[in-house]
């Protein structure tokens, strides 16, 4: 059957596009890969941000926009972020949240070392301690590549059916349940990174959209014939993909699973060096074809952003 390797990305939705390029290159130290538009709404910032190369598996992204309102996280969600960090690095990144003044709890679930917090939107991520995934190879002047974080650990799924999400992950998606520890069931899929997801039990409360909250999450397809191959596979067992879709980085498809969640497919290739050399990642505003006729109306009404170092302990 077909199974994926894992999380493809992350999409959340924040208000301000300045702090969060703060937080997530300046506090957490990921890499801005692409900074360009959500194709369909392109008065908003798309940015991206991961590891080096910007991998499958590492890249959570963001639609930043100040008008949106506050949303709140609950079921229909995924509901927390996980980071996976080089094993001993728990005391690093808990001095540098510190630092910071970011609140933090830390715990072991799972048998892992594991670190919570919110970011300044409201999101809700963990740095979980794991041998498993390559190591980073980007690094800033306080983050070396030992502490860098390596990319997704996975995801804790709020789901208003726990039991529904569960089969989509292991009959649609190709997950191999591994455990149940408290109200969280773990799920496994085959990749070293994204490859860990928990399905919260009885979560309280109905999530709404807005900012601070996850829009979706995506799979990995090896490439397009795997893609339409998850899309009649879907339609078999009753779902309603949409159709494939071309987000310049990658192909996708998405739909609802019954949990109420948005689950997107997409394709590894052909990845974010397709309009820019890696050396240079994430240092223009890159438009698709369709939207370079409005490039200066874009930069002109975009609100300004830059990379800044922020600082904090070592």
């Amino acid at each position: 059957m077909l199974k994926t390797l894992g999380i493809h990305h992350i999409t959340a939705m924040v208000n301000d596009a300045q702090r969060n390029i703060d937080f997530y290159a300046g506090v957490l130290g990921l890499r801005l890969i692409k900074k360009t538009v959500n194709f369909d709404r392109p008065e908003v910032y798309h940015l991206y941000f991961g590891n080096e190369t910007g991998d499958p598996g590492t890249v959570i992204t963001f639609f930043p926009w100040e008008q949106q309102l506050k949303g709140r996280i609950g079921t229909g969600q995924v509901g927390v972020t996980k980071y996976i960090i080089p094993t001993g690095s728990s005391a690093f990144w808990e001095n540098r949240l510190s630092s910071f003044e970011v609140e933090f709890t830390s715990f072991v679930l799972f048998g892992e070392k594991t670190i919570k917090f919110s970011d300044p939107d409201g999101l809700q991520l963990e740095l979980v301690e794991r041998s498993e995934g390559p190591v980073n190879t980007w690094s800033t002047d306080e983050i070396a590549t030992e502490n860098a974080i390596k990319g997704f650990g996975g995801a804790v799924l709020y789901s208003a059916q726990p039991h529904k999400t569960k089969a989509v992950l292991e009959d649609i998606l190709g997950l191999e349940f591994v455990g149940q520890q408290e109200e969280i069931l773990r799920f496994r899929s085959a990749g070293d990174l994204g490859n860990i997801i928990d399905i919260q039990l009885h979560p309280s409360i109905r999530g709404l959209m807005g900012a601070g909250t996850v829009h979706h999450i995506a799979w990995r397809a090896k490439d397009e014939a795997e893609l339409l191959e998850w899309r009649a596979l879907l339609e078999e067992k009753g779902y309603y993909p949409t159709e494939i879709r071309d987000r310049n980085y990658f192909k996708a498809l998405y739909f609802h699973e019954e949990g109420g969640i948005l689950f997107e497919i997409a394709t590894n290739p052909p990845g974010f060096t397709a309009d820019e050399p890696i050396d240079t990642l994430g240092s223009k505003l890159m438009l698709p074809e369709w939207l370079e006729a409005k490039r200066e109306e874009l930069e002109q009404t975009l609100p300004k952003i830059e990379i800044r170092s922020l600082g904090g302990d070592k």
